[in-house]
């Protein structure tokens, strides 16, 4: 594994501060108002959106070429973290833009790009990812979604769930199968699907432990039928594309993961050094002491690997599927172990609505699960140590 052009990142550059600091008093001013409303209400936070769109920081990961502001990895990795620290079904925004338009960048026809990467930068559209079914989830090659040509047009039949920003956005990246005999995990290709398409409907909005405000809901396609240049690129490619995308987009979740963290750590902070017992404040106490140092030793380290692997993703780097699992899986169980003590010291008043800790706690669970759980993450490290 490469180590190399690393050590930049002990310290950002002037360019990714900026970023951190533009986003941070977005976030702040335009979207932790609304938080606790957008999650009470499970209501999508349209405040967060047009802060999003009006800032340049709806689809940041968008190239200058087609009318965005060609954000590299690191930079799109902190506008997700700045926005989760105070509110992770925000910080969906940006982040399942990437994670939607993806396969276009990487593999898409310049068309496709041209034709959908500019409204996405512009903050007209928003771009969602279809890939899991019920009965395919981590095994992604099982799905059964079918898509049959038709002429010059392709005709798409079945389901796609747990699908993040369904119904909200307008653009979907779908996996189905094209060649039913063909092998397995060869036989899948990608598509570009518009809201708009004939026969794509949407099931109802899950009811959710966290992320409230971020709706999710099934994708259904009957006899769904999209003309033959919305394939994202060759027949039977689009396992390999789903797969490359997730390397790449893995690193996101590690930033909204470490955005949970550096949100719940903040408002812990500020309670132990208010709050009085037996005479003191309870930051005085040594095993407060302790646990206050564990959780930000351990969010250091998280978002250290979140920030070398967005490098890595940047790059390109043949290592970024073991850096993109480790970041994704470590800064997801850093989080709900800071979320879970954060709520541990305020007490009661951590189990209560009137502080945000029992939302970043519920709001950080997801991050062990969806775009690969985190079992699924160790046997993507472990194959590539065993290469």
């Amino acid at each position: 594994m490469s180590t190399s052009s690393t050590f930049d990142l002990y310290q950002l550059s002037e360019e990714h501060d900026a970023v951190r600091e533009a986003v941070r008093a977005i976030a702040e001013d335009k979207i932790a108002p609304y938080a606790a409303e957008v999650d009470e209400e499970s209501r999508f936070p349209q405040e967060a959106h047009d802060a999003l769109v009006a800032s340049d920081f709806f689809a940041p990961h968008v190239p200058e070429e087609y009318d965005g502001v060609g954000a590299d990895a690191l930079a799109t990795c902190i506008v997700i973290e700045e926005v989760a620290r105070v509110c992770a079904s925000s910080s969906l925004i940006p982040a399942v833009n990437k994670l939607g338009s993806m396969p276009v960048i990487l593999a898409g026809s310049e068309e496709l790009k041209a034709k959908y990467l500019p409204p996405l930068a512009r903050g007209e559209a928003m771009f969602s990812y279809g890939l899991s079914e019920r009965e395919a989830g981590s095994d992604t090659a099982a799905m059964k979604t079918r898509a049959r040509p038709d002429g010059d047009d392709w005709v798409l039949s079945g389901q796609k769930s747990w699908i993040t920003n369904a119904g909200v956005s307008d653009y979907y990246t779908v996996l189905a199968v094209t060649d039913p005999d063909g092998r397995r995990g060869a036989n899948v290709s990608a598509f570009v699907v518009e809201k708009s398409d004939p026969g794509f409907s949407f099931g109802d909005k899950e009811r959710k432990l966290g992320i409230k405000g971020s709706p999710t809901r099934e994708l259904h396609f009957e006899d769904c039928r999209i003309p033959g240049d919305r394939m994202v690129g060759s027949p039977g490619e689009g396992l390999k594309i789903a797969l490359r995308t997730l390397d790449h987009t893995r690193v996101t979740i590690g930033a909204q993961a470490v955005g949970i963290s550096q949100g719940a750590l903040d408002v812990a902070l500020d309670y132990v050094k208010e709050r009085r017992q037996f005479g003191s404040r309870i930051a005085d106490f040594q095993g407060i002491q302790f646990m206050l140092a564990d959780m930000a030793m351990t969010l250091e380290a998280a978002r250290q690997m979140v920030y070398v692997a967005a490098a890595k993703s940047e790059r390109g780097d043949p290592d970024l599927p073991f850096f993109g699992a480790a970041a994704k899986c470590y800064a997801s169980d850093v989080a709900m172990r800071i979320t879970t003590d954060a709520v541990q010291l305020l007490g009661g008043a951590g189990y209560v609505k009137d502080y945000p800790l029992e939302r970043m706690m519920r709001d950080a669970k997801i991050t062990q699960i969806y775009e690969g759980t985190n079992q699924i993450q160790r046997l993507v490290m472990a194959r590539q140590l065993l290469r």
